[in-house]
């Protein structure tokens, strides 16, 4: 009976871990066999080069990190509002997406194919914003400024170490977002 191969799915979510604790740089093959408990040369069977490893790396961060979410807040339901901030959760506020988020997008500052992707993914996650806010906010342009600052504090909340005295961050988050999403507190 011929030795069982270390599934390629197996390769990309090590890839991933890798990235999201080291960026691109520590992604590996010798790293990653070992982590896998493997030899590198099952890498091999799967992808020519760490190259072809990286595209599919950054394939199912895309997939799973618009694709999938969008796909769930659907089955979820509720208004377009509930959707925005259940989009917001999934991806910005977890252990499993936040930190591969953080990490391509360090890696897209040197990388242009991956600042393009970065791109594509992001106008996905701003248009989900726009069509929200436009549920409430007739002026485009403040749908535009309303939908920059929510994912801009999505993101930049992560980089800040301000203190917020008299308040948990997550009660001063909560609030920007019933500003930017035009809700009362407590609704």
């Amino acid at each position: 009976m011929g030795a069982l191969r270390t599934p390629r799915e197996r390769w990309i979510e090590e890839g991933l871990r890798a990235l999201a604790a080291g960026g691109v740089d520590a992604v590996r093959v010798e790293v990653l066999a070992k982590a896998l408990g493997v030899t590198k040369g099952g890498f091999y069977g799967y992808f020519a080069d760490r190259g072809a490893l990286l595209t599919e790396m950054l394939d199912a961060w895309e997939r799973e990190c618009v694709d999938d979410v969008f796909d769930r807040i659907e089955r979820e339901g509720g208004d377009v509002l509930d959707k925005v901030r259940l989009a917001g959760q999934l991806t910005f506020s977890g252990d499993r997406l936040l930190p591969i988020d953080l990490a391509v997008r360090d890696w897209a500052r040197r990388d242009p194919a991956v600042a393009e992707r970065l791109r594509r993914v992001d106008n996905r996650r701003m248009q989900l914003l726009r069509d929200a806010i436009s549920t409430f906010c007739p002026d485009p342009d403040e749908v535009e400024a309303r939908s920059l600052l929510a994912f801009c504090m999505a993101i930049g909340s992560h980089f800040l170490a301000a203190d917020h005295p008299g308040r948990t961050r997550d009660q001063v988050k909560a609030r920007a977002g019933d500003l930017l999403l035009n809700r009362s507190p407590g609704k």
